[in-house]
């Protein structure tokens, strides 16, 4: 099982950026797929999942009402649009496949990352 995670860049606070986590079609229908993130020196946190059926998990609270979570089964491709970005945000953004939910232990399949960086 592969991810691809691309997107990431440096941004000002306040911008957008959108991350794509691309993979072949058996594993995008099999699996949730989510992002997590890992800032210097700090723990993995979950950022936002999506079901193969398109249902959102909850997302963190430090990101709610600015980030978004979709997919496009055509392409096999999950995103996650990053709206008003503040410089907390900046961390290694993983997707990652599996059984789901908001913890690491919920998903099998890591793609590499991709870094974001706000500078404020």
């Amino acid at each position: 099982v592969q991810l691809q995670a691309s997107g990431g860049g440096l941004v000002q606070a306040g911008g957008s950026l959108r991350l794509s986590c691309a993979t072949s079609g058996r594993t995008f229908m099999a699996y949730t797929i989510g992002w997590f993130r890992q800032a210097p020196g700090k723990e993995r946190e979950f950022v936002a999942a999506i079901t193969r059926s398109g249902v959102r998990t909850p997302y963190a609270d430090s990101v709610k009402g600015r980030f978004t979570i979709s997919r496009d089964n055509a392409k096999n491709t999950m995103y996650l649009q990053m709206n008003s970005l503040k410089p907390e945000d900046t961390a290694v953004y993983y997707c990652a496949a599996g059984r789901g939910g908001s913890y690491s232990g919920g998903y099998e399949y890591w793609g590499q990352g991709t870094l974001v960086t706000v500078s404020s």
